[in-house]
């Protein structure tokens, strides 16, 4: 059985001290900590970083969103590309030491990720999310078409609980990502071990 994956991505409402200290807490049980701050600074995301390591995160479980010149300056484990980030297979080629994945919302979108060279795809929303109000959920068989559709890994994001976890991995996803309902729950550390059993059945 493939490895199920478990990503936990910055909803960008916390204090970063407050991310990091969450994230020192969970990360045994994760594969990766998006830094996703579309407001903050080159700056502000490096220190961020320096955050996170203060609280014993391996920098091989930081991804950075969009941001490649932070990426590569703090030797984070990768970068995470956007609609409006550079393209996978320049950055691929350029920086080889980063894992490189990217965000997609069609079947097209993934065939193009894997075509360049993306790591992984993180693909959604699945189910509704508050995030997303008022757009329609992709929803499970959606899920499964691209889950199915190549070789990339394909790890579901959007209103996933620990609840429904088995269906999505059931579409043959290899993971999950997961934003607020990780970082905003009351107790981060017994909800991420819960995801962590789901995806471990």
């Amino acid at each position: 059985m493939k490895k199920r994956l478990l990503h936990i991505i910055s909803t960008g409402k916390q204090k970063p001290e407050k991310l990091a200290e969450i994230a020192g807490q969970i990360h045994p049980y994760i594969d990766a900590i998006h830094i996703r701050e579309k407001a903050k600074t080159a700056k502000e995301i490096y220190e961020m970083v320096n955050l996170l390591t203060d609280q014993n995160v391996p920098l091989s479980k930081i991804i950075i969103n969009d941001r490649l010149d932070v990426a590569c300056v703090s030797k984070v484990g990768g970068v995470h590309l956007a609609y409006h980030s550079l393209p996978v297979d320049i950055v691929k080629k350029q920086f080889t030491s980063l894992k490189v994945g990217c965000s997609v919302h069609s079947l097209d979108e993934v065939q193009t990720a894997q075509e360049l060279g993306a790591d992984y795809v993180i693909f959604g929303h699945v189910f509704p999310t508050q995030s997303k109000q008022g757009l329609v959920p992709k929803g499970l068989k959606q899920l499964e078409l691209v889950a199915h559709h190549g070789s990339i890994p394909v790890l579901a994001i959007g209103g996933i609980k620990p609840t429904n976890v088995r269906e999505v991995i059931e579409t043959g996803a290899q993971g999950i990502a997961v934003m607020s309902g990780v970082l905003e729950a009351e107790n981060p550390l017994e909800t991420v071990k819960e995801y962590y059993r789901k995806l471990s059945i």
